[in-house]
């Protein structure tokens, strides 16, 4: 994409922006629901204040738990919590603008002591995960860090590569490498349930794509978990994204457009179902327009997506409150090969390639207040993921007798019926437990071809298609869980758990313990020790891979693979140092085990799957007798936003190693060595009563390189198509990675209107470093090529609410 492209554009909107009027301050309703922390019980009576220096405005909550506070002024405010024989809690920095309503909705954690003349007062810790039973290696993001931070391009995928432990070093997808694990590892939940790689251009058993499908501006509050996870979370070893959508307003009609470089056109909608308040509905579309505005990320090629997402709620009824939500997303890029330019991430000159794919989730949800300490929640959905990949290749290109073959052929196709169903109860204000289930049965129809495991029986010097995999069939797991809390007193809390899970497609079946301790030493100082031993099925395209017997038969030689297991060891340490500070660190081994490898000694690991595009070819008979190691130390000091600006520095330190069936040690493809962030941004008021504000946000960026496997030259020339040196897997390694990215921003709140503004340009890479995507072999020269990721490229967006 070029800047030049869509400069106009920019000047216009940030001249519209700018010759806004300056009024005096106008306000907005701050409004939500509080509940218990355990039970999910409304709290009737609970007291919300609005703490300021001229007095404070309050209001009592009602019999559904529901607040409303009129007359907030514009800017950032702080609210305070507070209910009888419950922990206070004070809220910081709730952005209030002209064009939309706040909503807040909380829950208060009863007191475990009787509190005479001495009262704590928690404060809301965004670095704490929603979910209660995830007491280490997790915590939750906003919305307002997934568009705050520079570099995210809206994405709640690269948004967590700013967190401690996360690393990626390219540019042209989020997959998210956790701890040094392949990103095939991450497991993605939408409101309880597992879903479908949520990105557009995606493929088939991967878990990341090059750009995200998950609208930033319909989900709340979210988790993001990256070792030894509570008990309701399986089938994944490396982390967890539990995404969460919000509920819409239900007292006021409101809409939002918005135009963005990745995120492209949007429209929202959202508002009351009825007058009663008693249900709401939640409706964003978008248009991607990266191609409107010249390619972009990395290629000459035209991508077009988009993706749509929903949520209605009833209310509270007596039947309980029921939410049904959706989202879903399509996506296509034609790769030709005369429009191919020479430092194109994914394309080649000899040939044409058509990627299509398609996801989508719809599912209900139930939850049911059963008595004062208990109730069920019952989720049901169904999923849809289609990918298709062709790749036509061009034989004796520009000469008389050129030709084409078909090279590569994928139609794979998955449909997901999921139930999850779960009851909570809290015994007591100590002690409080889960019990659930989740079923899952998937139908694969899959079809992979690839010319590189096929052979030349006509002699033409061209290989016809071979089978990868051919596969029509289901796929049943089921995976009861139990876990509790145990609050010692206000110092101590036990969280213990254990799973269960079953493949019913080879009987595969495990059990795995979660147990995780905390102790306050301080009301600044926490300690934290966890553990857990995690289980998760082969990647399906390595499970299902096919061969032939001697009878030309397909066999589905590795469709027996048991599971990959990990046992997951976590030390943390907190330390709020200052008021709006905070220190945080942990060291944590992650031992890996029953990893399918090559019957015959060869370096291939699945621990490695993920790092391309696509999963190794032609690997049959596997067998579970590798084994792999992590382990490192992660430290984060954090200011949070106050007094207009905040600060974040992540590192890590970490190695990632791996042994295949011939027995030698080695690091794996993730295997960066280290990451560093460092964040800040600042915020000015600006207008005569300083109800604008302008922003800038930044980012640096450094990890150590990609390692990688060299290519074999002369094999690749002898064969027509790359082969990897595999004997010295991983051995070599491209320079440090490094990016800086600055972004400049607005916010207007009208005065006469409830209508507020936002822009932003987002300068990523703006020193144009370049950074090595791949080192690949070019058939046409015959040549090992170096091919640089994504240079500088500017991103932007406008928002308008009202």
């Amino acid at each position: 994409m070029q800047f030049y492209k869509f400069t106009p554009l920019v000047i216009v909107i940030t001249f519209c922006l700018l010759s806004l009027p300056s009024y005096a301050q106008n306000t907005q309703v701050v409004k939500g629901t509080i509940i218990d922390k355990q039970s999910e019980l409304p709290l009737i009576g609970a007291t919300v204040e609005w703490l300021n220096d001229d007095g404070n405005i309050g209001a009592v909550t009602d019999i559904d738990g529901y607040f409303r506070l009129e007359g907030i002024p514009i800017g950032r405010q702080v609210f305070r919590i507070s209910y009888l024989g419950y922990e206070p809690m004070t809220i910081p920095n709730v952005v209030v603008t002209a064009g939309k309503e706040v909503v807040l909705n909380l829950s208060l954690q009863e007191s475990v002591e009787q509190l005479d003349e001495v009262v704590v007062t928690a404060s809301v810790d965004k670095d704490r995960a929603q979910n209660e039973m995830a007491t280490i290696s997790a915590r939750q993001f906003s919305v307002e860090e997934v568009t705050r931070y520079s570099g995210g391009r809206s994405d709640v995928a690269r948004l967590a590569t700013n967190f401690a432990g996360v690393s990626t070093a390219d540019d042209s997808r989020n997959d998210i490498v956790i701890r040094g694990n392949s990103p095939t590892g991450v497991l993605w939940r939408l409101e309880g349930i597992p879903i479908p790689n949520p990105n557009h251009f995606a493929s088939l058993g991967a878990t990341g794509g090059a750009v995200s499908a998950l609208n930033p501006n319909v989900i709340k509050n979210s988790d993001f978990l990256t070792s030894a996870f509570p008990a309701e979370y399986g089938n994944a070893l490396a982390g967890v994204f539990d995404i969460g959508m919000r509920t819409g307003n239900r007292d006021r009609h409101e809409f939002m457009f918005q135009m963005g470089a990745f995120t492209g056109l949007e429209a929202n909608a959202e508002g009351p179902l009825s007058k009663n308040g008693k249900g709401s509905y939640l409706l964003a579309v978008r248009y991607g327009l990266v191609g409107v505005f010249g390619g972009g990320g990395g290629t000459s090629a035209v991508p077009n997506y988009s993706d749509v997402a929903f949520k209605v709620t009833s209310g509270t009824t007596k039947a309980g409150q029921f939410t049904f939500f959706g989202i879903g997303g399509t996506s296509a890029i034609d790769f030709l090969h005369d429009d191919v330019d020479e430092d194109d991430l994914f394309a080649a000159a000899d040939e044409d390639s058509f990627v299509d794919s398609r996801f989508g989730v719809i599912g209900m949800k139930h939850n049911l207040l059963l008595g004062d300490n208990a109730y069920i929640r019952t989720v049901i959905s169904g999923a849809l993921s289609v990918n298709e990949l062709i790749e036509e290749r061009y034989f004796n290109l520009d000469q008389d007798d050129e030709f084409t073959a078909l090279y590569t052929n994928f139609d794979n196709t998955e449909t997901r019926l999921s139930i999850s169903s779960y009851l909570n109860k809290k015994f007591s204000a100590r002690f409080s437990g889960r019990m659930g289930v989740l079923v899952e049965n998937t139908n694969y129809d899959l079809l992979g071809e690839d010319a590189e495991v096929g052979t030349d029986n006509d002699g033409d010097g061209v290989r016809e298609l071979g089978t990868l995999y051919n596969f029509d069939d289901n796929a049943l797991i089921v995976q009861p869980f139990v876990q509790t809390q145990y609050r010692i007193n206000q110092r101590w809390t036990l969280n213990t758990g254990l799973r269960a899970q079953y493949l019913a497609l080879n009987e595969t079946f495990a059990l795995e313990p979660r147990a995780a301790i905390n102790w306050n030493a301080t009301d600044k100082q926490r300690f934290s020790l966890g553990y857990g031993l995690h289980h998760q099925t082969q990647p399906i395209p390595i499970l299902l891979a096919a061969s032939f017997d001697s009878d030309g038969e397909q066999v589905r030689t590795n469709e027996g693979l048991n599971f990959t297991r990990s046992h997951h060891f976590v030390l943390g340490y907190d330390y709020n140092f200052a008021p709006g500070w905070r220190l945080k660190t942990e060291l944590y081994y992650q031992d890996i085990s029953n990893v399918a490898v090559d019957s015959d000694p060869t370096s291939f690991s699945v621990l490695n799957a993920g790092a391309d595009f696509s999963f190794p070819n032609g690997k049959v008979n596997l067998v579970n007798e590798g084994v792999g190691a992590n382990y490192g130390v992660e430290i984060t000091v954090e200011k949070f936003f106050s007094k207009g600006y905040y600060g974040l520095l992540t590192a890590s330190i970490y190695e990632s190693t791996y042994e295949g069936s011939d027995g030698i040690e080695r690091n794996t493809a993730f295997d960066n060595t280290y990451v560093l962030n460092i964040l800040g941004g600042k915020e000015w008021k600006i207008g005569k009563d300083k109800r604008h504000a302008f922003t800038v946000d930044t980012k640096i960026t450094t990890a150590g390189g990609r390692r990688y496997t060299p290519v074999d030259l002369e094999a690749s020339v002898e064969t027509g198509f790359e082969v990897l040196q595999d004997d010295i897997a991983f051995s070599e390694r491209f320079d440090p990675y490094f990016r800086w990215d600055i972004k400049f921003g607005m916010q207007f709140n009208s005065r006469k209107r409830k209508v507020s503004h936002r822009f932003f340009i987002d300068l990523q890479n703006v020193l144009d470093t370049d950074n090595v995507f791949i080192r690949r072999y070019n058939r046409l020269n015959n040549e090992v090529n170096v091919i640089n990721q994504i240079g500088f490229f500017p991103d932007f967006l406008y928002r308008i609410e009202f």
